[in-house]
């Protein structure tokens, strides 16, 4: 299997080189199917990683002073590691969410990558942190695929299934507890490195932000074809969506999240009615919007406002 995805079996591990999402999620499900075990073997996965197995990026993480360094260096670098995944900090009443937003189909691959995803950070933060560390929650959009205190014995805390969001919960004393190898000075020597990677891959990250300007601007006329975003961007529909799939988006993908990131906003800081942001978002009916929204966020459009003031 290892050798389909066009990796050596053998030899160092090379941080560097990529495969398509598409073909990473296709070996999670079929690793997973040909396990007797395979509800737990994500998270055995995640939990086998180790900062230094992720190159200069695990080296920043390590270095960083303390956990919140790690965290907004993953913000900041995280597309190092792959163009499909994005995290960012969130600041809560209960603490901070370490959010991350795969790009995907919602394949059952694509959510076994997800929970590898969230064991890996889990183990790589315990591994770096100068006191024990435990989150305070973990949060999967998806449903559970298997016995859901399987989860809550591996994480050591609550792990929450269709919560619109996949996150860690991170208590304010942990996420500023020093890490035991913190060096400031260390820390920016990987920083400049990280710079460069990501300079390299700004094209490509520039092109998925291109179009999901083009997308946010015309959602007010109805959610866009792809052959219309292809001609405003100056190429071929053919070629848009080749060159989407091989960073790890789909068109529809993007158009989830132009429209989530435009509701949110409108939501946020203007006092339009439900029915006229479903309107600016691109649907036909508040309804639609209503159940899109909740799949997005967690939560209606209505409790989205009503926190977010």
């Amino acid at each position: 299997m290892i050798r389909e995805l066009g990796l050596p079996v053998d030899g160092p591990i090379d941080p560097t080189q990529m495969v398509s999402s598409a073909a990473y999620y296709g070996f999670f499900a079929e690793l997973v199917d040909r396990d007797p075990d395979g509800v737990v073997l994500p998270l055995r996965i995640g939990a086998a990683m180790r900062s230094d197995e992720y190159g200069a990026f695990g080296l920043a993480w390590k270095s960083a002073p303390t956990l919140r360094g790690s965290f907004t260096r993953a913000e900041r670098y995280g597309h190092v590691l792959g163009s499909a995944e994005t995290y960012s900090l969130e600041k809560t009443e209960e603490g901070f969410l370490f959010n991350l937003e795969k790009a995907g189909d919602g394949s059952r691959g694509m959510l076994l990558s997800n929970e590898a995803s969230m064991s890996a950070v889990t183990t790589i933060s315990e591994e770096v942190s100068a006191s024990r560390f435990v989150p305070m929650a973990i949060y999967f959009k998806h449903a559970p695929l298997g016995n859901t205190s399987v989860y809550e014995s591996h994480f050591g805390c609550p792990v929450h299934f269709e919560s619109g969001r996949d996150a860690m919960l991170v208590s304010n004393e942990s996420i500023d507890t020093p890490n035991k190898l913190g060096d400031e000075s260390i820390a920016r020597f990987f920083d400049q490195h990280l710079e460069l990677q990501l300079n390299s891959l700004k094209g490509d990250t520039e092109l998925q932000q291109q179009v999901r300007r083009a997308v946010a601007n015309v959602l007010s006329e109805g959610v866009p074809k792809l052959s219309r975003i292809a001609s405003e961007l100056k190429m071929g529909a053919r070629t848009l969506q080749r060159r989407l799939s091989e960073q790890g988006y789909s068109f529809q993908t993007i158009v989830d999240m132009a429209q989530k990131d435009l509701a949110q906003r409108l939501l946020r800081e203007t006092d339009y009615s439900l029915a006229e942001v479903a309107f600016l978002t691109g649907f036909a009916e508040q309804s639609g919007f209503t159940r899109a929204f909740k799949r997005w966020a967690g939560q209606t459009p209505r409790s989205y406002r009503l926190r977010a003031r």
